[in-house]
């Protein structure tokens, strides 16, 4: 899911203004304007360059650039004390501080990310703009509460896949009574 899924939420789902209601005509003007300018964009490249060499570029950009952002995001939210409520119980602070995390990445990366890793802040207050998050977590003491997850633990995190009603968190294949994780096919 991690590898197919988001290149073709990125280069195809993306491109349809499917969550947007009809009567949201500038959100589809915004969508068709986008696809229109990609259109432009990589058919006058095309036509400089080639169709091959651009969609080779595009596809050494794009595809590991997609799947490293949707893992970026997903690991924020699977960790195993994360705090998932359902509708009437659902608190947006609550939701925010203990539903994401803070991943701390170096220096480079959180450039890199656009500072991705304060997804916490972002979701409390999502107009902060990407370059004010770290000042913002800094700033007030409520977000030293938030979880934090290392670059290190991140790479576990695609184990968590699970919610537990019961035990009230995320499970591992491995940790759930009587099933065993998909094991790869053996090879002769």
């Amino acid at each position: 899911m991690l590898v197919l899924f988001p290149p073709l939420v990125f280069l195809m789902l993306y491109r349809l203004p499917y969550d947007a209601p009809l009567g949201w005509g500038r959100e589809h003007r915004s969508v068709h304007l986008t696809n229109l300018s990609l259109i432009v964009f990589y058919g006058g490249l095309s036509l400089l360059l080639g169709v091959w060499p651009v969609v080779a570029g595009v596809v050494a950009v794009i595809l590991p650039a997609s799947i490293v952002g949707v893992w970026l995001f997903s690991v924020q939210h699977r960790f195993e004390d994360v705090h998932w409520a359902r509708h009437a119980a659902w608190d947006r602070v609550a939701a925010s501080l203990a539903g994401s995390s803070y991943l701390r990445l170096p220096a480079v990366l959180r450039w890199l990310t656009a500072s991705i890793g304060f997804h916490h802040i972002h979701h409390l207050a999502p107009r902060i703009p990407n370059y004010l998050l770290e000042a913002c977590h800094q700033a007030h003491p409520a977000f030293a509460t938030a979880r934090v997850v290392t670059l290190r633990e991140a790479f576990s995190a695609p184990d968590h896949l699970l919610w537990d009603e019961e035990a009230d968190r995320m499970v591992t294949f491995e940790q759930v009574d009587g099933v065993r994780a998909p094991q790869p096919p053996r090879t002769a």
